[in-house]
């Protein structure tokens, strides 16, 4: 990653813009929601032949919100191939974690002649708006917004949803109650209730008409990216190719090894004479 990120002014937005600038493959990876540039780099292999590029998006990392309304998908993918466009990536793979896997696919199937490749990493979405795996995200972000941080955080942590994801799903829950934590809680818990709610606005008939590349990679454990959306994206895109990990409430060191090796197999093995950047 390069030292410093670029800020990039989008209407009233200024977002952070992280660009490693070399490589002879270009890949524009994001994070996911809630998540920023340093959540990219556990997952992402760092290798000096790929040049990545990920955009923190809004009210996520260190960039604003603005005042665009509503926030969406859609929104976010604009920003990000606003970027890419920007850093003059002309052709590039398309990737990135659970919001930015969504992101991912949006790019692909909306902008073809740009993404040579996909790389959906613990996907939350498949082809719905609102699944009912991102509940819990709209039912911390309607308490963040009806009641004090104090008390918001003390309702969560005495719901049936918090105590189903104690027993069943431990490091969605540690997620879920740092959303309480942040500085910009009540502008991020709009953010969250929107991305929730929507959708990467993909088909399934668009998802299997897509010809390029695609890795698919799922985990268990895990109750807000269920292993069986990764397996219905991995099933429906054409020749994708599909790996499960170790789930990160087991071993998250191993977790983001078997990720970061996933992703450069996939990278070298079909990308491997190009130079794209």
């Amino acid at each position: 990653m390069s030292a410093a990120p670029t800020i990039m002014l989008r209407d009233d937005a200024a977002l952070r813009v992280f660009d490693t600038g070399k490589g002879r493959l270009s890949v524009v990876f994001q994070h996911g929601l809630g998540g920023d540039a340093a959540q990219v780099a556990q997952n992402f292999p760092d290798q000096p032949s790929y040049r990545r590029l990920t955009v923190e998006c809004r009210a996520q990392g260190g960039s604003s919100a603005g005042s665009k309304r509503p926030f969406s998908i859609a929104m976010l993918a604009d920003d990000v191939l606003a970027a890419a466009d920007a850093a003059g990536l002309d052709r590039f793979v398309a990737g990135g974690i659970s919001m930015g896997a969504a992101i991912a696919l949006r790019l692909a199937a909306r902008h073809p002649d740009r993404v040579l490749g996909l790389v959906l990493v613990r996907p939350a979405w498949a082809f719905d708006a609102a699944p009912q795996n991102m509940r819990p995200y709209t039912e911390v972000a309607e308490l963040i917004r009806r009641l004090p941080l104090a008390e918001a955080r003390n309702a969560f942590e005495s719901s049936a949803t918090s105590a189903r994801f104690c027993a069943e799903a431990p490091d969605n829950l540690a997620s879920l109650l740092g959303f309480f934590q942040r500085e910009n809680a009540d502008v991020f818990a709009e953010v969250m209730q929107a991305i929730a709610n929507d959708g990467p606005g993909v088909t399934q008939a668009a998802a299997a008409r897509l010809a390029i590349p695609s890795l698919v990679i799922g985990s268990g454990i895990d109750l807000v990216h269920p292993l069986a959306t990764a397996r219905e994206l991995a099933e429906t895109i054409p020749n994708a190719a599909f790996v499960e990990v170790t789930p990160k409430a087991a071993d998250k060191d191993r977790h983001f090894a078997e990720i970061r090796a996933a992703i450069g197999g996939f990278l070298d093995r079909h990308f491997n004479n190009q130079d794209q950047s």
